[in-house]
């Protein structure tokens, strides 16, 4: 009876130790230093790279709820590396606090780096680290990832981290920038003939006014006044084979989204030239309800894909002040008018992709995979290859919506000042 006692006591014993085993290594929050963006640029010598940590302080939250705390709500530091995955213990030099990549959320990379042909080389370190998740964001910066982290100054949001968090959600919402992280990239890359698009942006400002239309620009080319963050997200880096290529306009992206059913789309709001009155603009509201009907045909030496984009369109305001809600021809004049228009914005999108890029970012590949049997006989058709040279009929079919919360308009002829 004694020794049954003895051997329950024992026992009890070792399935605390057991439970308490898992607490050895454990660290509290303010012990670690985590890492919510990582820079990489070309470092000094071949096969190097440049690693910036920006380091988030989880004090400020604290002090946001009435603790108090005078720390800085951030840390940067950068230094040269071989890889992406030792440079945690070497940053440990000079930061007293254990580094770690479990709230890392995006991956900085110069548009210089991302064209090195030994680039999606050291992208396969962020897959083999076990602490980088596969949501993290693929941002490409025109200046090296280092000068846009310092330069990165939030006036109105201290918590960094929320900043990036905020201006990207509202980003992808509208349209001017994709819905990408590393794990699309990831996939794309081992597709062949597919094209990958990252985030594009930089705090550089081009004055050289090289937009051709309201939508039509890039990172850098809108030029904003005021007291505000001089940082710009705005168009794609495009990628194939895990290399960049060129870039797309905020324009280009929005047209590669709708054409994409893959990619999220929101509510995007452009302007287009009032059929009866060049001079002013109709202000709309674009929204895919449903996915696009796609139709290949691979057959014979001249295959074709024929597309359907299907459009609800809400007009917002005109300032031509015709009343399209009531007057039927002149509403089906301007349903006529927009879509040629998208039309061939979506035509000369497409012929862009076949000759500078050799590849397509519009998902047609899962498509094309769905008329083989196989997948060895998928491969064996070489999809890549035959894009280029591939026939593709882009049509757009518009229903419209509302128009503005106040349809009726004002009658101008004959009034006063």
């Amino acid at each position: 009876m004694i020794k049954r006692k003895q051997l329950s006591k024992l026992s009890c014993l070792f399935l605390m130790l057991i439970f308490l085993s898992g607490c050895w290594d454990q660290l509290a929050i303010d012990e670690r230093a985590y890492a919510v963006a990582i820079g990489l640029d070309k470092g000094e010598e071949e096969n190097q790279i440049k690693i910036t940590f920006l380091i988030t302080n989880p004090e400020l939250s604290r002090s946001e709820g009435g603790q108090g705390s005078n720390e800085p709500p951030r840390e940067i530091i950068t230094f040269q590396t071989n890889d992406l995955i030792s440079a945690k213990d070497m940053a440990n030099t000079v930061i007293a606090k254990q580094v770690t990549y479990t709230q890392l959320g995006y991956l900085l990379v110069s548009e210089e780096l991302a064209k090195d042909k030994n680039f999606v080389r050291l992208m396969y370190d962020v897959a083999k680290e076990p602490e980088i998740k596969r949501g993290v964001r693929l941002i490409v910066t025109k200046e090296e990832a280092s000068q846009f982290l310092e330069k990165t100054q939030p006036k109105l949001e201290t918590r960094v981290h929320k900043f990036f968090e905020l201006i990207l959600e509202y980003g992808i919402r509208t349209g001017y920038i994709p819905d990408t992280d590393i794990n699309k990239y990831f996939r794309i890359t081992e597709a062949k003939g597919s094209i990958f698009l990252g985030i594009y942006a930089t705090t550089e400002k081009d004055t050289s006014d090289n937009r051709k239309g309201e939508d039509n620009f890039i990172a850098g080319e809108f030029n904003a006044e005021g007291q505000t963050n001089n940082s710009e997200f705005a168009g794609s880096a495009v990628f194939k084979e895990g290399r960049m290529l060129g870039t797309l306009t905020s324009e280009e992206t929005r047209l590669t989204i709708l054409l994409n059913d893959t990619l999220n789309s929101g509510h995007m709001l452009t302007t287009f030239p009032d059929p009866f009155d060049r001079e002013h603009q109709v202000v709309t509201r674009l929204v895919k309800k449903r996915n696009n009907e796609v139709k290949i045909n691979l057959n014979g030496d001249n295959p074709t894909i024929d597309i359907t984009i299907p459009l609800y369109v809400e007009v917002l305001s005109n300032h031509s002040m015709i009343n399209y809600a009531v007057d039927s021809k002149k509403r089906k004049i301007l349903k006529n008018d927009i879509e040629e228009r998208i039309t061939t914005k979506f035509d000369n999108l497409i012929k862009k992709t076949q000759k500078e890029f050799k590849g397509e970012p519009f998902g047609w590949s899962l498509d094309v995979r769905k008329q083989f049997p196989t997948i060895p006989a998928y491969e064996k058709y070489n999809w890549g290859e035959k894009y280029p040279d591939l026939q593709v009929n882009v049509s757009v079919n518009i229903n419209f919506g509302q128009f503005g919360k106040q349809s009726e308009v004002p009658a101008l002829e004959g009034s006063g000042d």
